[in-house]
């Protein structure tokens, strides 16, 4: 074997000596007798020691300040030397996090012969796993605190998460003895697949994004169950996907008020040659049909919603706006008698414009329509009850909606004439336009071109009586192929001699 002289020892231990100096975390040499040998240059910084103080010495001494070792089980030294491998462990000081590992130096005869120990602060480190970990006790907490059903799923549909809502609808697939765990057992045959092949369509919702207002799901004992669905495939960082989740919501309350409503609409529609006290029971039924597909679209929103906690306070804020408005159609049973109450104050047309817009959600009936609003920028004062006006706007939007058969523009013009103390309202629509032999009928009691059973003919026939009882007036100031376009004017309000208005 080739012996080194003593300058190539010299050179050999000068450079090891630069490499050990060079590491960024402090380190030591511990012989098996448990001798400090020596330190790196950042361990003499960073406890402020020198070699005069630890070399020579033994490691119980310089860093447990006591004069016998340790036990000979729990002594970190022992250890590497009797497996021949790395140990670690991390201490806490205070608010600093550190990990300290021991790791074995061989001879040339596969002995330990010396033991390196490092130290690396590792605080930043724990402080991320924290948060991370709290970020997932949150998510955890949101999703089995969700007032809606949610399952995940792996790329194989083998499902890894649902809540206690889910569990509840679809029955514990999971407790027991496991009888059912993939995907393709929560819906009839086939169906899963067909979601999967929606998911992935970029045409239908968007990649990785599906919203199914109705599908059929099956539980555990076999029943199907309907239900309003969103799904979504979750994308790793890389796009690829990892996995799918999906919500969803219990319709059954919902079509039996569905069922309750058709059932209504159907003795509406037997009792259109009722006398007047008929047509006014009529028109409630038919006008409540609103606020109530508010209260539904509202509820089935808050039932979806993931942090259902920071926005309980405004999503029932709108549920009690409707369900006061359908309090407000009620009154209107007198409208047309004009013996019930009205409240009238000083009303922003275009503020009462916006705000029926906005009570307007039946997602399915606008889907494929565009509302645009033309509205004046002057003011545009009024003395009007603001809830009968928002029920006249309402009408006259879904009509034009009926009209257009679910496709194409609305838009509503707002302008004043000052020389005639005007103020009118414009709702246009691109329909097909109304027959001419109809043009005088509708606005009559019980008028309609629908099915039985579809309308009651009472919308504009009760926007005709709201406007007259304002002191305005209603027409159709244009229709034909493209479309037809309703007008509605209201007085300009002008101040009384003492300037105030009240209830009559």
């Amino acid at each position: 074997m080739k012996t080194l002289n003593q300058q190539d020892v010299t050179e050999e231990e000068r450079w090891k000596s630069k490499i050990f100096d060079a590491l960024p975390y402090p380190a030591v040499v511990v012989s098996c007798d448990k001798v400090l040998k020596g330190a790196n240059k950042k361990f003499y910084e960073t406890f402020n020691l020198s070699a005069n103080e630890i070399v020579g010495k033994k490691c119980f001494h310089v860093f447990l300040f006591k004069d016998t070792p340790c036990e000979s089980c729990d002594c970190t030294i022992n250890k590497v030397v009797r497996d021949k491998k790395s140990h670690r462990f991390t201490v806490k000081h205070q608010y600093k996090w550190e990990e300290r590992q021991f790791s074995p130096v061989f001879d040339d005869n596969g002995n330990v012969e010396y033991v390196i120990g490092s130290i690396r602060d590792i605080t930043r480190t724990k402080s991320l796993e924290n948060q991370l970990h709290d970020v997932k006790e949150f998510i955890s907490r949101v999703i089995y605190s969700s007032a809606s059903a949610i399952v995940a799923a792996d790329r194989q549909g083998n499902i890894n998460l649902m809540n206690s809502v889910a569990k509840e609808l679809f029955g514990d697939y999971n407790g027991g003895e496991g009888k059912i765990k993939h995907t393709e057992q929560l819906y009839p045959p086939g169906k899963a697949k067909e979601i999967m092949r929606m998911l992935r369509d970029e045409k239908i919702g968007g990649k990785g994004k599906l919203l199914i207002p109705r599908t059929t799901i099956v539980n555990s004992r076999g029943e199907h169950i309907e239900v309003e669905m969103s799904a979504a495939i979750i994308y790793d960082e890389k796009g690829n996907e990892s996995a799918t989740m999906a919500i969803y919501n219990d319709l059954k309350d919902k079509i039996r008020v569905e069922k309750e409503l058709k059932l209504t609409q159907q003795q509406l529609a037997q009792s259109e040659k009722m006398a007047s006290l008929g047509q006014l029971a009529a028109g409630v039924a038919h006008e409540i049909n609103n606020p109530l597909t508010g209260i539904l679209f509202y509820a089935s929103l808050l039932l979806e919603r993931n942090d259902i906690d920071e926005t309980m306070s405004e999503d029932l804020n709108c549920i009690l706006e409707d369900a006061n408005r359908c309090k407000e159609i009620v009154k209107s049973l007198l409208v047309y008698s004009r013996s019930a109450g009205t409240c009238k104050n000083i009303v922003q047309l275009n503020d009462v414009v916006n705000q029926s817009l906005n009570l307007i959600r039946d997602q399915k009936k606008f889907r494929n329509i565009r509302i645009k609003k033309n509205l004046s920028n002057e003011m545009m004062l009024i003395h009007a009850d603001s809830n009968k006006i928002n029920q006249v706007v309402i009408n006259l939007v879904i009509n034009a909606a009926d009209a257009m058969q679910g496709n194409g523009t609305i838009t509503l013009t707002t302008y004043k004439e000052k020389m005639l103390k005007k103020i009118f309202l414009e709702v246009k629509d691109t329909g097909k336009g109304i027959p001419h032999e109809n043009l005088s009928k509708v606005f009559d009691p019980f008028f309609t071109t629908k099915e039985v059973g579809k309308s009651t003919g009472l919308g504009l026939s009760i926007v005709h009586g709201i406007i007259e009882e304002h002191g305005g007036r209603i027409s159709i100031k244009k229709t034909g192929s493209r479309g037809t376009t309703f007008v509605v004017e209201f007085p300009m309000y002008q101040a009384s001699e003492n300037g105030t208005f009240l209830c009559k």
